[in-house]
């Protein structure tokens, strides 16, 4: 039996094919797995309640981030071009499975990251709130780690740029307009390094918590996960601009986009109540 990587870099251990972007996906969980066991133990927790949850979370994540792809229905997508969005999986349900071959959607595995924490606090009898403080580090940073799987598959790019950091984008994996190589010649064609914006804004609200969780003095368990709410909601708004090929809403708003300003009226809304209160209490 032959091994087949297709359009995705990776190698080949006999007939089995390792894909450069799954092995990015495992680092990410580990070292996110690793941050907040860090962060539990600060705490004053067991960080082996991390251990034992995180096969649960990265499981139901990467389920979550598949449904998310399949359910979407990206720019430019039809029933005619393969494994995108609804309109080829609905005819095409065994597609579905070739999780391989690309399509996980971030705010999917949040989501249901987030429920599998909920049931693992309430069967434990843990703190909710904490629990997701002591992930909200580890979180981040493993999905600014994880965006590198973008960049070995060549996704997550915006319009050209002439900007010196520019991406080269070889043909087989454009899309749109950009697939025009007349146009938009490789050689000389860069694109907006979208994987490498959400990176880097990833890394920095990283430092972002870390900071608020050892510095800032009226911190309150469930403080952390608003925090992050915001800022990864801040920083989808800012990589969805650039993007052209978004999966939109009715009026053209990018889905994420919405979903985006959703996450950051609810974590600040949900932050200044919490401490308003707190101040009332003590005035």
């Amino acid at each position: 039996m032959s091994c087949e990587l297709g359009l995705q870099p990776g190698l080949c251990i006999g007939p089995l094919p390792i894909r450069f972007y799954g092995i990015i996906i495992v680092l990410a969980a580990l070292i996110g797995g690793f941050v907040a066991a860090r962060e539990a133990r600060r705490r004053g927790e067991d960080p082996d309640r991390i251990w034992d949850a995180l096969v649960y979370v990265v499981i139901a994540g990467i389920i979550g981030a598949r449904l998310y792809h399949i359910f979407s229905t990206p720019a430019g997508c039809a029933s005619d071009v393969p494994m995108c969005g609804w309109p080829w999986y609905q005819n095409h349900p065994l597609d579905m499975l070739l999780i391989w071959n690309g399509g996980l959607g971030i705010f999917g595995a949040i989501l249901a990251g987030v429920l599998v924490v909920l049931i693992y606090t309430r069967r434990n009898q843990l703190s909710l709130a904490r629990y997701l403080d002591i992930a909200a580090p580890g979180l981040i940073i493993g999905q600014a780690i994880g965006r590198w799987g973008n960049f070995v598959n060549q996704e997550l790019y915006g319009p050209p740029t002439p900007l010196p950091w520019g991406l080269a984008i070889d043909a087989p994996h454009r899309y749109g307009a950009y697939a025009d190589l007349v146009s938009y010649p490789v050689d000389t064609t860069f694109f907006h390094p979208l994987f490498l914006y959400e990176s880097v804004l990833n890394v920095i609200g990283f430092i972002v918590l870390a900071v608020a969780a050892r510095r800032w003095r009226q911190v309150k368990d469930g403080d952390l996960i608003l925090i992050y709410m915001m800022w990864y909601g801040g920083v989808r708004l800012i990589v969805e601009s650039f993007r052209f090929d978004a999966w939109v809403v009715t009026g053209g708003l990018p889905t994420a986009q919405l979903i985006s300003l959703v996450l950051i009226a609810l974590g600040a809304g949900l932050l200044i109540v919490r401490h308003r209160r707190g101040d009332a209490a003590h005035g």
